[in-house]
């Protein structure tokens, strides 16, 4: 069984207050891209896990796609399964590709073991690997809100923009991104501003991680302004970054950056 773990961009991401647990109620639209890892899940005889590609960081029990096979097998006593990921999607980019992954093994297992499990409880056990995981299991433009689990459709299509994302190998640590930002009720809906036109995005959609990240690496900065220069609609940083990208009319090439057609 084969699938294709996408990543996700936001438009707009408004950190609205700080929770007595310690996390953030924020606001944004999530909409899925087509940067793809690949993603392959067999029957086997025990659990092993491979990959190919970008190498991943940190340990077994870190890697999101073992943490999702071991969250079902507690309840499901599955069988083994041989689990292969090639890695193309960069980490720590704030494009969601480890979240996607972990999202699209708790499929795939449902799938290839026959749990016959529904919407509702993938995304109850997604969220237990981590915050943007349930966006990826139904996969479609959402307004998040709460710690980014609580969704509601966005009616919002991009298909014939074209994408340039880049991202600059600057690693951003989310927790400090966080500490330095005030949280605040926005100044506009972002749900409203998705309703005008891209162009009107500009100085309304706005990524309130953006003002720390910048200021830390200028560097992030130049690529946003690089975007625009380059006549982006719309460009932005992605989550808390460190990948910024921008939607465009026509297609585009520049150099430094990966395209698409949405």
């Amino acid at each position: 069984m084969l699938s294709f773990p996408n990543a996700k961009i936001n438009l707009g991401l408004n950190i609205v207050s700080r929770r007595p647990d310690g996390y953030h109620d924020l606001e944004s639209c999530f909409y899925p891209i087509p940067w793809c890892d690949a993603l392959e899940v067999l029957p086997a005889e025990k659990l092993t896990f491979t990959s190919t590609g970008l190498d991943i960081p940190g340990t077994p029990e870190s890697n999101l796609c073992l943490r999702a096979y071991d969250l079902l097998q507690k309840t499901y006593d599955l069988p083994g399964a041989h689990i292969h990921l090639h890695k193309v999607i960069p980490m720590g980019a704030g494009l969601g590709g480890g979240s996607a992954d972990g999202a699209f093994t708790l499929k795939m297992l449902n799938e290839l073991f026959d749990l016959g499990l529904d919407v509702p409880t993938l995304q109850n056990l997604a969220g237990q690997l981590g915050s943007d995981c349930p966006f990826f299991i139904e996969n479609k433009p959402v307004l998040a809100t709460g710690t980014g689990t609580v969704f509601r459709e966005v009616a919002l299509d991009l298909s014939g923009k074209h994408i340039a994302i880049k991202h600059p190998h600057i690693h951003v640590s989310t927790q400090k991104a966080y500490s330095l930002i005030k949280p605040s009720a926005p100044d506009y809906s972002i749900e409203n501003t998705l309703k005008e036109p891209i162009s009107q995005w500009r100085n309304a959609l706005k990524n309130d991680f953006e003002a720390s990240v910048f200021g830390q690496f200028p560097e992030i900065q130049q690529i946003k302004e690089e975007l625009y220069a380059s006549g982006a609609l719309y460009a932005a940083m992605s989550g808390s970054g460190s990948a910024v990208f921008g939607l465009f009319e026509q297609e585009i090439s520049l150099e430094g950056y990966v395209t698409f057609s949405l």
